[in-house]
């Protein structure tokens, strides 16, 4: 692909991967820039893109139509995070989350009962057997689709959420403003605008952080999986995913880390 100047920014992130926080950032500074911003979905093509002006576009399960990624004056910013911790987020934010955008929580299933999914986790009794449920319905579906993304597409910028969350320089965000093809003054109001919505800037007080924050996010830590997953689910999860661990650059082994887990039992 012969890259020509960017004026198409796309960010994709996953389920539980900083997706609020990249929305919250990113629609702020598309406001702020005066420029479009959209949420695209696979079958919608690249239709939103303006005949001249720039756009932002935006996809939180990173499921954007090909000939958008295709498009030489197209950049990406795409962020993943580790999986494990994924699980654990996930796993916590769906016992209460509302069915606003989280429609699939709330749908009654015939396989579980009549019951919906949120319904049938809060019913389980067992942590494990919540966590384990879990992994095998919305994690598997989001571990597949960070597995599913094309990381060699010359006009994406990699980005991992344990990276942003430990950039309380900011240096890190601002490389990847400007990789995507923002001008200096325009990189400068993003990261005022990154630092004030993160956890560790303008959102380090909880006071600051409004309900629908406080709702998806429990402490932003990376790495949590070393205290919180139970040894029963990490095997599981081993066995089942430790290749996609793996394969995203998580692990040099697929089941080695299980020596690293604070549970010993």
């Amino acid at each position: 692909m012969e890259l020509i100047a960017p004026r198409v920014f796309c960010v994709g992130t996953h389920h539980k991967t900083g997706t609020l926080w990249m929305r919250a950032v990113f629609r702020r500074l598309a406001a702020a820039l005066g420029i479009e911003s959209h949420v695209t979905y696979p079958a919608r093509g690249d239709g939103l893109v303006p005949e001249i002006d720039r756009v932002f576009l935006f996809s939180w399960s990173s499921r954007f139509p090909e000939a958008l990624l295709d498009r030489p004056d197209a950049r990406v910013l795409h962020v993943i995070r580790d999986p494990r911790d994924v699980l654990l987020s996930g796993c916590r934010y769906h016992h209460h989350a509302p069915e606003a955008g989280e429609a699939f929580l709330h749908a009654p299933r015939e396989d579980l009962g009549g019951l919906t999914y949120q319904q049938h986790l809060n019913a389980l009794e067992d942590p494990e057997e919540k966590l384990l449920f879990e992994m095998r319905e919305k994690h598997a579906q989001t571990l597949q689709e960070m597995l599913d993304w094309d990381y060699d597409r010359p006009n994406t910028i990699e980005a991992r959420y344990e990276d942003l969350i430990a950039d309380e320089s900011c240096d890190g965000f601002r490389e990847h403003l400007r990789d995507l093809g923002l001008t200096e003054p325009e990189v400068a109001k993003g990261v005022e605008i990154f630092w004030a919505k993160s956890l560790f800037g303008g959102l380090a007080e909880e006071a600051a952080r409004g309900e629908r924050i406080r709702a998806h996010v429990a402490s932003g830590r990376v790495a949590q999986w070393r205290e919180a997953l139970p040894r029963r689910v990490a095997e599981a999860y081993a066995a089942e995913y430790g290749a996609g661990l793996v394969k995203l650059g998580y692990e040099p082994h697929p089941t080695a880390w299980l020596e690293e887990l604070r549970d010993a039992a």
